[in-house]
């Protein structure tokens, strides 16, 4: 596995608001950070404070209200849905806390669906090297609900790695596990990560994971407050 070219992350005067009943609400007020190419970086802060609305416009899954964002080398800002979507993929990859896979499908098949999206040539190689790496080359034809919670982030995490992206997001990604099966999990998510060179960006309210990034950014009410 290898990423698909150096990446930068980057925002700008980035401003997030939404409408609420008492009026506009300012979730995100004049974000700027850039992160380097293969860094691994924790977005962490009190609950509230716009982590995970500041991973999904890092990601392009949403768009800010004011301000730019650059992903995986491109500026996204001005791109529709679909334009975005077609930045992403192959280039960037997700871990929720929630794992979001696909409960019809084998975690073999989970693997192999943004591949298949994004046109990869050797899918199934992919899948197939990618389970055995997260230990699960037995259970490829096991779907979700025959899976433990920790194997289900380890699919999720095969799921994100398997196309080589330059860029992975994941938003507390022990958040459903146990701290025995969460920390095995990161052990998992940092090995990988360090082979494959991927700049990696997680939201996490945990001190220990924050600490094995690189670097770790400090929300408090939207703003940034400290970047170390």
């Amino acid at each position: 596995m290898s990423t698909q070219g150096t990446s930068t992350v980057a925002a700008t005067g980035l401003r997030r608001e939404v409408s609420s009943p008492e009026g506009r609400l300012t979730i995100l007020d004049g974000v700027d950070l850039t992160i380097a190419a293969g860094e691994t970086v924790a977005i962490v802060g009190a609950s509230g404070s716009g982590k995970s609305t500041l991973l999904g416009l890092l990601a392009g899954l949403d768009r800010p209200t004011a301000g730019r964002v650059e992903l995986a080398g491109t500026d996204i800002t001005d791109l529709d849905e679909d334009g975005r979507a077609a930045v992403r993929a192959g280039r960037v990859g997700f871990v929720f806390q929630a794992f979001h896979l696909l409960p019809a499908l084998t975690a073999r098949e989970n693997v192999l669906l943004p591949m298949e999206v994004a046109g990869i040539a050797d899918a199934g190689a992919r899948a197939d090297s990618t389970l055995e790496r997260v230990g699960l080359a037995q259970r490829a034809e096991h779907r979700p609900h025959q899976l433990s919670g920790g194997e289900q982030q380890r699919v999720a995490i095969a799921r994100a790695f398997a196309p080589g992206p330059a860029v992975l997001f994941a938003d507390e990604p022990t958040g459903n596990l146990d701290q025995t099966t969460g920390e095995r999990v990161i052990d998992l998510l940092f090995g990988i990560n360090a082979e494959a060179g991927t700049t990696l960006i997680l939201v996490t309210h945990d001190p220990a994971l924050a600490a094995r990034c690189d670097r770790r950014i400090t929300l408090d009410a939207g703003r940034v407050s400290e970047a170390a």
